[in-house]
């Protein structure tokens, strides 16, 4: 194995014109196949890269798109002037010491930043962003829209919806809401429900879901 690694390197080395004379051992070649790969002024011959380039950026989870995990809020068109109101939920891994933060029955945490667009603060009462599960068993109150029309908080269910609603006051102790659901969306996980709501299924409605 030994002498193939060295083949293999002499190929190199004479590849990038560093070939050690006749008669060199294999050590002697061995280090001249070491000082072609150490030096940054071997100009490789056409169609061969050079050995010295700059490193590759390595991408992690918070440069990937984050278009792949964000929640779309659609309007319900239920509450007058919000008809062409949208939002968006930035949804990322919660920072941890230990590489991935985890609930206290090892579900991922996740940070979950809220935007609205294209719609007026009430002139009366509050927005309120809320994360439900699927099937509306339990519910966690993210928190009221701020002059920005931005909120921020956190969800550790794998599968859950966000609502948004309006209600008559911002009250930090509520545990559900009272007033009209004004947008809604769904996990990107949640569109793992397959076929619920249709064919044989259609006693699951896509509406649960978020989905029409």
């Amino acid at each position: 194995m030994r002498r193939i690694a060295v083949l293999a390197a002499l190929g190199v080395a004479s590849a990038l014109g560093a070939a050690p004379p006749s008669g060199t051992n294999s050590s002697t070649a061995e280090a001249a196949v070491a000082a072609a790969y150490c030096s940054a002024e071997v100009d490789a011959p056409s169609g061969i890269a050079r050995l010295r380039e700059e490193p590759t950026e390595t991408v992690t989870p918070a440069d990937a798109d984050p278009s792949y995990y964000a929640v779309d809020l659609v309007a319900t068109k239920n509450v007058p002037g919000t008809a062409r109101a949208h939002g968006l939920g930035h949804v990322e891994f919660a920072p941890s010491p230990f590489g991935v933060a985890l609930s206290t029955d090892g579900s991922y945490v996740y940070d979950m930043r809220l935007q609205l667009q294209r719609i007026s603060r009430p002139s009366t009462g509050a927005l309120v962003a809320w994360v439900t599960t699927p099937q509306v068993d339990q519910i966690r109150r993210i928190g009221a829209f701020d002059e920005n029309l931005a909120t921020s908080g956190s969800v550790s269910w794998n599968k859950y919806l966000v609502v948004v609603t309006l209600e008559d006051k911002d009250d930090p102790d509520a545990t559900t809401w009272s007033g009209p659901i004004v947008l809604r969306g769904m996990s990107r996980s949640g569109a793992m429900h397959t076929m619920a709501g249709h064919g044989p299924f259609q006693q699951e409605l896509c509406a649960k879901y978020g989905y029409r």
